[in-house]
């Protein structure tokens, strides 16, 4: 059969622009902390300070992704939600079984050991961190033994206040600062007594392993999440992550970004500091309403969230050419502005 020569120009430019955009990706966007980039892997141990390789391109192109971290634990993350677990010598232990993630959750750990989750770990109560916990007990319901789960005192009282849904804890740790031992393991309870993300937000500190373990706290090799990943609250940030810095770990979760070192703790602490400042900035440059034109309006209360908003959008141009280029920083910088606005607005 011969076809029209215009077809087969037709053919040859669709084609070409076809795979020229399915090569063409945008770059990855640059570390935030000048990081060592080493391809993802379930055997070799990652040296502190080092990060997973390509991550963007993993979760959008792979089940999941697991790193080992040190001899017994393991960082796993799929469609942007990490967590952790270690292998004792009798079963797993697993912090947070991750909403929507049960299946690739539990290949990965089959992946490395054939011992049973014999422990789960509620890091704090939000369901995209344990929403996965009724789907993961129903997926070990042929285990001889069903996993104990263990939460702090906070997380417990919070749940039964709420009326959660969720499977309740069956070990209950003193809050703020209680342990628990897991096999061979201690483990750390660091309530954040006054806690920025959400009253019962804590830090566990896996002692001998020297991981730490802090969903929503901070996305290491990110500028802050949209407001501050979620935070209920500005006010106690930067105090938050004071107290997790200090602690004895080398290897850093943060539930969502990369592995995390103390450099990300240092970066977070810079882009907060030199965030207030180009708010503050901002805040004494524009008139309150900015915008809004009152002849227009029958309500006042258009003006408080536009003057918030022009404080968000000068903030973020002020800060560009130094952060602009790093992970999210567009989508996510004018939201903590106006939360940052907000605080120093209601403190003094």
């Amino acid at each position: 059969m011969k076809f029209p020569k215009n077809a087969i120009v037709a053919f040859l430019v669709g084609s070409t622009l076809w795979a020229t955009s399915a090569l063409a990706q945008p770059a990855d966007a640059p570390s935030t902390v000048g990081a060592t980039y080493r391809a993802a892997s379930a055997t070799e141990v990652l040296k502190p300070g080092e990060k997973v390789a390509n991550l963007f391109r993993l979760n959008m192109d792979t089940p999941y992704v697991l790193q080992r971290l040190t001899t017994r634990t393991y960082w796993f993350q799929s469609g942007f939600y990490a967590t952790v677990f270690y292998v004792g010598d009798k079963g797993v232990l697993l912090f947070d079984p991750l909403q929507g993630h049960t299946e690739a959750l539990l290949k990965a750990i089959g992946s490395v050991t054939d011992k049973p989750v014999t422990a789960i770990v509620y890091s704090h109560d939000h369901a995209d961190h344990i929403g996965g916990t009724p789907d993961l007990l129903k997926a070990l319901a042929g285990q001889a033994q069903r996993p104990r789960i263990i939460a702090s005192a906070a997380t417990v009282e919070k749940m039964k206040v709420l009326g959660s849904s969720l499977p309740k804890a069956d070990q209950s740790i003193p809050w703020p600062n209680g342990s628990f031992t897991f096999e061979k393991l201690k483990v750390n309870l660091h309530g954040f007594k006054h806690a920025a993300h959400t009253d019962d937000h804590s830090a566990w500190l896996l002692v001998g392993e020297r991981v730490l373990h802090a969903p929503d706290l901070l996305n290491p090799d990110q500028p802050p999440f949209w407001n501050f990943a979620g935070s209920e609250r500005f006010a106690y940030l930067e105090a938050n992550l004071k107290e997790a810095d200090a602690l004895p770990w080398d290897h850093f979760n943060g539930g969502h970004g990369n592995v995390g070192a103390h450099s990300d703790f240092a970066f977070h602490q810079k882009f907060i500091t030199d965030l207030k400042a180009a708010v503050g900035k901002a805040m004494a440059e524009v008139p309150f309403g900015f915008g809004v034109d009152v002849k227009t309006i029958n309500a006042h209360t258009v003006m408080l969230p536009a003057w918030y908003g022009e404080i968000a959008r000068r903030a973020t141009e002020t800060l560009r050419p130094t952060y602009g280029a790093y992970y999210g920083f567009d989508t996510a910088t004018p939201a903590n502005a106006a939360m940052v606005a907000e605080h120093l607005f209601s403190y003094r």
